[in-house]
């Protein structure tokens, strides 16, 4: 029995060991999405709807390769690029904030050609009064705005070329000096001997950049493109990185973009560990002062939790070194979820153990029946959220996927936490005398014996009149009841040194031509504005800004773009990941219940949670973003752990007590799970509403979803799920 315990001892001593060993220094052990260091996420599709069938065959292949040696040049440390779908490419660059320039280095399709300029001028006439000669195209210099006809075969394109640098032109200008490759070199020399004294125009995407006339021959393999008044030193550098780097096979457009400022970066820090570190304490206070010494027996479980999540990320971290393993602000909420609701499973082995006690059972007897009768609610209840989580990861992006990877870690730290490391410490405290025959814990919920089943119709009324009021509001909204992450357009977030006039605000949007732009200003933080817009004029707007609050150091804290492919594709996602998340669980509770009458008034139970979410969320103007589809599944996750908490004291009960009516049942088990259903659902929106409060701006539709769903929860456990089965089976059983 002694060797025994040794081993489950050294067990927990091994896990703990290689946890921390891969959880700090956490700064190098675990990667930082986005939201919380800064930096750009871009949804990059290639169009190559004017490609011919061979080329659109690797195209795709090939504009990635050709982001990458262009990322790689631009010298951003760890990014993300890879492809997604048929013809969409995902780039993330960590700490990269100068958005213009990398969408210009990116998205720049850098086709580099060498055209001969006609010297005609009776075609450059008849081409300017729009009769454009057939094999010719009407161009206008870049520097002189003066038009050139010219030719529109290329003789030669940026194929032939083998490097390109900054250098100075004859002034001491910067320019960029191309080199080519061998056949390039013989190629660039037999065009200028047989065009001399004619101008070779230099176009770079559409645009003439310079057009020399051609005064020799040129063998020395070598050629540069330069501008009038010559380029600065930032833009000669990236157009030599994009020439170096090869031209992209087809055009790409940005279909979503999130840039995420170092200043929001570190202040979504700051609030994510705020909020966790009071919603931690609390739950910690609560168990330490309800359950007493079992309850600091919970808090010990409890912390080795969040040292087995932080190990979790930094293990996957090394295995599988990318976006999975990387916490982002969600992520943050997820790692405080996760131990909030890790507090059901010791809560319902301390109600359990309570209950074996008050039958006589002396404690070491109380304890292992508690764990064992615990057991199978406890394991059902963690799997069906795990069900949520996984899809959450297989259909959710970026942020999004660190919320599930966080919530599976700690979900599946909570079994092992919950039903071995407690029982680990309860054996030890009874072997050393410390426990003998007491294990006294607070009880503030009395028995009860109340008939919840009775009122049914009254709460069944109740929730169809929220549930339709709240639909009504929300398809009244219509495209407004969105946020850009699924109805598109662009979302600009800035700080400013002191509150700004919000009339002198709409007047600079009025002067850069966006109209339809609307305002928001934060009641707890006044410095900032949130700007959503149509189209895309960040950059403009910016600008426009800084020039009229030249005295407000204004900050760009985060701009996000959402087109309405990227859109569209996103709500599909959204919505596949709830239709198999409710199947998933459907399924599942069917399979351990034998019925489907209480998978089926599960789900259903679940759907109202969600329904009365989303109306709570249209009724308070609040928009519904990635993040809620987020909510709506953990709320899903977590509704069924109370439905099956019930039904498993349904499925004891009707062992035990045989004579008892289905009805007699229900009421039963409902009465004697009522103090643990409101015990951990209490302590859990205690971690909710600290992330509401102190979570940030961009958690809070976030929380605020939660808290409502969590709410409506509870109540759907005990009168929405739980009088379903019994009228279920009434219709299963009039129907025979």
């Amino acid at each position: 029995m002694r060797n025994k315990l040794f081993w489950k001892i050294f067990s927990i001593i091994a896990v703990l060991v290689i946890c921390a060993v891969y959880a700090f220094p956490l700064n190098k052990r675990i990667n930082l999405g986005l939201d919380l260091q800064g930096g750009m996420h871009l949804l990059l599709k290639v169009d190559t709807s004017k490609l011919s069938p061979e080329d659109k065959i690797d195209a795709v292949d090939r504009a990635l390769e050709v982001v990458r040696n262009r990322i790689d040049e631009f010298g951003v440390r760890e990014p993300y690029i890879q492809k997604q779908g048929e013809d969409e490419i995902v780039v993330q660059l960590p700490g990269i904030t100068d958005r213009e320039r990398a969408i210009d280095i990116i998205g720049r399709t850098a086709l580099l050609e060498f055209k001969i300029v006609s010297a005609d001028t009776q075609l450059l006439k008849q081409a300017q009064e729009g009769n454009v000669p057939e094999g010719y195209e009407l161009k206008t210099s870049k520097d002189d705005n003066i038009a050139l006809l010219l030719e529109k075969k290329a003789l030669l394109t940026g194929d032939a070329l083998s490097a390109a640098r900054i250098g100075q032109d004859q002034y001491g200008l910067p320019d960029v000096e191309l080199e080519f490759t061998p056949e390039g070199s013989k190629a660039f020399a037999e065009i200028t001997r047989k065009y001399i004294n004619q101008q070779l125009a230099i176009v770079l995407d559409g645009v003439i950049y310079s057009a020399p006339v051609i005064n020799q021959a040129i063998e020395s393999g070598k050629a540069e493109i330069t501008k009038r008044f010559g380029f600065d030193i930032k833009e000669a550098g990236d157009l030599s990185l994009v020439l170096r780097a090869g031209a992209l096979p087809a055009p790409m457009n940005i279909e979503e973009e999130r840039t995420i400022g170092p200043l929001l970066g570190q202040d979504s820090i700051n609030k994510g560990i705020k909020a966790s570190l009071i919603g931690i304490i609390l739950v910690f206070s609560f168990m330490a002062v309800y359950y007493l010494l079992a309850g600091i027996i919970s808090d010990i479980a409890l912390m080795m939790n969040l040292l087995i999540i932080l190990g979790g990320l930094g293990l996957l971290s090394v295995l599988f070194p990318g976006v999975s393993a990387t916490l982002t602000l969600p992520g943050i909420a997820g790692i405080v979820l996760s131990l909030g609701m890790a507090v059901d499973a010791n809560v319902l082995i301390n109600e359990r153990i309570r209950e074996e006690r008050l039958a006589g059972k002396n404690l070491r007897s109380a304890i292992i029946n508690g764990y064992q009768k615990a057991f199978s609610a406890i394991f059902d209840s963690n799997l069906t959220s795990l069900i949520a989580a996984f899809l959450l990861f297989q259909f959710g992006t970026g942020p999004i996927r660190g919320f599930a990877v966080t919530l599976t870690i700690g979900l599946c730290a909570s079994l092992f936490t919950a039903i071995f490391v407690t029982r680990v410490i309860f054996e030890i405290l009874l072997n050393l005398g410390v426990l003998k025959d007491s294990l006294p814990m607070l009880k503030l919920i009395k028995d009860t014996k109340l008939d919840f089943i009775g009122k049914r119709k009254f709460f069944y009324a109740l929730s169809l009149i929220v549930i339709v009021v709240g639909l009504g509001v929300y398809f009244k909204k219509g495209k407004a009841a969105y946020g850009i992450d699924f109805s598109g357009g662009q979302l600009q977030e800035y700080s400013f040194k002191t509150p700004p006039s919000i009339d002198k605000v709409r007047e600079v949007l009025k002067n850069a031509g966006l109209v339809d732009a609307s305002l928001q200003q934060f009641k707890d933080n006044p410095c900032v504005v949130l700007i959503r817009t149509s189209e895309d004029k960040a950059q403009i707007l910016t600008a426009k800004l800084k020039e009229a609050f030249s005295d407000q150091d204004i900050q760009v804290l985060r701009i996000e773009r959402v087109g309405p492919v990227a859109g569209k594709h996103l709500k599909t996602r959204a919505i596949k990941a709830l239709i198999w998340a409710l199947v998933g669980i459907l399924i599942y509770v069917a399979f351990r219940f034998k019925h489907f009458n209480f998978a089926i008034a599960g789900v259903i139970a679940l759907f109202h949670d969600v329904l009365v979410a989303l109306g709570l969320l249209a009724i308070t103007n609040r928009q519904i973003d990635l993040l809620s589809i987020t909510a709506f599944l953990t709320i899903a996750g977590y509704s069924i752990n109370d439905t099956i908490v019930i039904y498993d004291r349904v499925r004891e009960n009707s062992r035990i007590f045989k004579k008892l009516s289905l009805l007699e049942l229900i009421n039963l088990s409902v009465n004697q799970t009522l103090s643990r259903t409101l015990l951990t659902s209490m302590v859990t929106l205690l971690v909710v509403i600290a992330i509401l409060f102190y979570g940030g701006e961009i958690l809070s539709n976030f929380a605020f979803t939660l808290l409502v769903g969590f709410i409506s929860g509870v109540y759907s456990t005990i009168y929405i799920a739980s009088p379903l089965v019994l009228a279920w089976t009434r219709m299963r059983k009039s129907a025979k």
